[in-house]
């Protein structure tokens, strides 16, 4: 789509982005969504592919991802073999509402940044206890847990004028073996329940992810792993406003499938310890 009210892009933006930020701008990385419906508030687009920032830095203490980082080249990340999580890059890459050219263009940053609920790099990021460091116009940084970055459809924890600038994703984290779940009313269609679940190897404990089905992630922890009827105890106790309704799926559907594979994890992590 023509964004009409557009009258500068900035393609050469400083080291650090929003030292000039003023009512009006936009960040620009895939463009992804920004393209896609009217933008009449907007008047500047300042250009972050430009900054050319590190994609994936992987390392022993984990993996640093760059905002500006495509679906494409996340997808492509070949983890280091006793990474067992990073199996959860390609199925939530998958998890997508999108076709194969959409990635070659849509940001880990940007999908993250627009937090809805169905947002798979935020259950990703979220199941694998990332931290997002945070850029703001005055030239300070901060750091949030990337459970507590969203807070509502459509909302997060952005300042006017702060950015996204990486997500840093914990070893010990990726270590962990995972198990997850996911429904949408057609095979490549918007999630309606994503569940992401990991699990310490030689421990008890469960680290679960709710999202998708929910305004805002919601995370588990359980230092031992709980039986069914405590688990199902915990998604009851999710407050009924946090429950996401739209086309895909009612709260209570949604509670209900939240329930049925969040036993399927919890049961699928006891088996994978027991074998």
């Amino acid at each position: 789509m023509d964004l009409n009210t557009i009258t500068e892009v900035v393609r050469r933006p400083s080291d650090r982005p929003g030292s000039d930020w003023r009512e009006g701008d936009a960040w620009l990385a895939g463009g992804t969504w920004l393209f896609s419906v009217e933008q009449p508030d907007l008047h500047r687009l300042v250009d972050l592919t430009a900054l050319r920032w590190d994609p994936l830095v992987p390392s022993d203490s984990g993996l640093e991802i760059g905002a500006t980082c495509t679906i494409r080249d996340l997808y492509a990340f070949a983890s280091p073999h006793d990474w067992h999580a990073g199996t959860l890059f390609a199925t939530s890459c998958e998890a997508f509402l999108s076709s194969f050219k959409v990635w070659n263009s849509a940001t880990v940053g940007g999908n993250i940044c627009m937090s809805l609920p169905a947002g798979p790099m935020i259950t990703l990021t979220v199941a694998l206890e990332a931290t997002y460091e945070l850029w703001a116009s005055d030239g300070s940084t901060r750091t949030v847990d990337a459970a507590d970055f969203v807070t509502g459809e459509h909302n997060n924890v952005l300042g006017a004028g702060e950015i996204l600038r990486r997500v840093t994703i914990p070893a010990h984290a990726l270590r962990k073996r995972p198990a997850h779940r996911r429904f949408s009313l057609t095979r490549l269609g918007r999630s309606t329940v994503f569940l992401i679940g990991t699990r310490t190897p030689g421990t008890d404990d469960l680290l679960l992810t709710v999202t998708a089905g929910t305004t805002r992630p919601v995370r588990f922890a359980f230092a031992t792993l709980p039986d069914a009827r405590t688990l199902q105890q915990r998604i009851d106790d999710i407050p009924a406003g946090v429950w996401f309704a739209d086309p895909n799926g009612t709260p209570d559907h949604r509670r209900h499938l939240t329930q049925h594979f969040a036993e399927e994890i919890r049961r699928e992590l006891i088996s994978g310890a027991e074998t």
